[in-house]
């Protein structure tokens, strides 16, 4: 398996099928990061892809190619946030749009709701490095690379995110008579 310095090399060199392997790489884990900030499937799923399309286009403005990961989730952090603020004018302008918004969790069983519901609760750096780690399919050392934290701090984080997790769960069973 080639690095991501590799990649960024060949793409820039005009290997088009480079940058298809960075997609495959981290699109899990770029879609997760998107979920975390838009809470909307449909949404993270654009945001997504406009941020391997804007990393594509600026390629060539990355300093350190080993830093790829972590330079592509921050540009699908800012394309999500982008889209937040521009919801919120929306929102603002039209506020009936609000009350016309369908349910995007419809395609999931209570159990999968109730998880991803409790995943959403927790602080942001966990629900981020859960949203990575598991949702994104990335190894705590991967998530430590995307991140920008030490492999010590995620390991952390996964573990206080779990016990949370199961403190939220718990709750929910527990109030739902299961």
């Amino acid at each position: 398996m080639r690095s991501d310095r590799e990649l960024v090399k060949a793409v820039l060199g005009g290997d088009k099928r480079a940058f298809e392997e960075l997609v495959v790489r981290y699109e899990r884990g770029v879609r997760a990061v998107c979920m975390d900030v838009l809470k909307d499937g449909h949404l993270a799923s654009d945001a997504a892809q406009d941020a391997f399309v804007l990393a594509y286009q600026k390629l060539g403005t990355l300093r350190d190619a080993n830093t790829f990961g972590c330079w592509l989730v921050q540009i699908a952090k800012r394309r999500s946030l982008e889209i937040v603020r521009r919801k919120r004018i929306e929102t603002e302008l039209i506020p009936e749009t609000v009350a016309a918004k369908a349910d995007n969790d419809h395609w999931l069983d209570e159990e999968k709701q109730a998880l991803l519901a409790a995943v959403m609760e927790l602080g942001d750096g966990e629900r981020e490095t859960i949203m990575l780690r598991y949702f994104g399919d990335h190894t705590v050392a991967e998530v430590a690379q995307i991140t920008g934290k030490s492999v010590g701090t995620i390991t952390k984080q996964l573990s206080r995110a779990h016990g949370r997790l199961k403190n939220i769960l718990g709750k929910t069973f527990v109030e739902s008579g299961k």
